[in-house]
């Protein structure tokens, strides 16, 4: 299988799992989440046998939501899969946060540097962007499922997260182009 493929497959297969079963059940958060669990477990499975290694993002993303989704079955309250992005925003908020005033260099620089040369600035002032935009997500969404129905938080979730995302990191271009490093 083309490795793009099989990268397409393994983020967004379990998601694609979670919603075939949410609105093929009465959009009924109890029935789509266990196999949305299983399915991210297998992806990180796959990942893992044909890479031999899980990348840190999905591996916070898989073990949060095997957390939030059991929570959410154990205790019967959609409350923790509601939070789940809230949180995950937070830490990747908190990690750029902290790595600003307690490492030698912007944790972006040190996630990103392979495939991006920026000044120092541009480094500092990416990752700045990169934690008000985290922090700013987890505001949306405690806004949306706080105020929202259910149904419209899980189409915010998967139609309006991931565009906003795209959109914020389009506009991050010029910046990057402003700051890169010719080499």
């Amino acid at each position: 299988m083309n490795k793009s493929l099989l990268k397409f497959v393994t983020d967004f297969g379990p998601l694609l799992v979670f919603l075939l079963f949410y609105y093929n059940n009465d959009k009924n958060l109890e029935i789509a989440i266990p196999p949305f669990i299983i399915a991210t477990i297998l992806a990180l499975t796959i990942v893992w046998i044909l890479e031999k290694k899980i990348p840190m993002v999905p591996l916070i993303g898989g073990i949060l939501i095997t957390l939030f989704g059991g929570l959410t079955i154990y205790f019967n309250n959609p409350i923790f899969i509601y939070i789940k992005p809230t949180i995950i925003n937070i830490l990747f908020g908190l990690a750029i946060l902290f790595g600003k005033y307690f490492s030698k260099e912007p944790v972006l620089k040190k996630i990103l540097e392979k495939s991006l040369s920026l000044t120092d600035e541009g480094w500092k002032i990416l990752n700045d962007r990169w934690m008000y935009f985290f922090f700013s997500l987890a505001l949306i969404n405690e806004i949306v499922w706080r105020t929202q129905t259910e149904e419209f938080w899980v189409n915010f979730k998967v139609w309006g997260l991931l565009p906003i995302t795209f959109v914020f990191s389009a506009f991050q271009i010029s910046l990057i182009n402003k700051y890169k490093i010719n080499e």
